[in-house]
């Protein structure tokens, strides 16, 4: 693998970036980090787990929605919100990437991975995407939705996704420039595409 030793994925909804991603660790023996991610940060920052995953990777909420969800566990004080929720939110995740970073070879999945690691020189920022067609057939049968209710819910997140990207990085969600390599997890298997990705990876300079 030399020295590309962080990988951050992004990935549409129902294209397997997060199955392809946790069986990229297993195969490299790297940590791993999609919703774990949160109990990560939550024990970093101090934040509310409940408050991360109320926020994850969605756009921006507003301060009235925030203290209506639940005032308390998401550390109203006396003395008020210290800064807008989502921003605090946003920078415990970042810092808390940076900082695993640190430790040695992971695996991130979304959470704007790519740009809080922009400066790392290990870095390999990777696209997992798929036809419209395969992913709601994915997303029905994973979920157990209708044809119709599997798209709406493929739009609405990847729509979440993008929001959340653009808005934090000034960058383009699922842009060529964003990434290093773009892969249609629907033209092979989950374990062939992860040995797709990794032979890639090896051949990088």
């Amino acid at each position: 693998m030399g020295k590309k030793t962080i990988i951050t994925i992004g990935r549409q909804f129902g294209s397997n970036g997060r199955e392809i991603g946790r069986k990229l660790a297993e195969k490299l023996d790297y940590s791993f980090y999609d919703k774990e991610l949160l109990n990560e940060t939550a024990k970093k920052s101090g934040l509310s787990e409940n408050l991360l995953k109320s926020l994850d990777e969605k756009p921006s909420k507003s301060f009235l929605y925030s203290l209506v969800m639940d005032p308390y566990s998401y550390g109203f004080t006396s003395t008020g919100y210290h800064a807008n929720l989502n921003q605090q939110a946003f920078q415990a995740t970042y810092d808390t990437i940076k900082s695993i970073a640190e430790e040695g070879p992971c695996v991130f999945v979304g959470r704007c991975a790519d740009y809080a690691l922009r400066h790392n020189e290990n870095l390999v920022r990777i696209f997992i995407f798929a036809p419209l067609e395969k992913r709601i057939e994915t997303v029905s049968k994973r979920f157990d939705l209708s044809e119709d209710k599997a798209r709406s819910q493929i739009i609405k997140e990847d729509k979440g996704r993008a929001s959340y990207y653009n808005y934090y990085t000034s960058k383009k969600w699922a842009s060529l420039d964003s990434y290093d390599i773009f892969v249609n997890s629907s033209l092979m298997d989950i374990d062939k595409t992860v040995d797709y990705i990794i032979n890639i990876i090896n051949n990088m300079n």
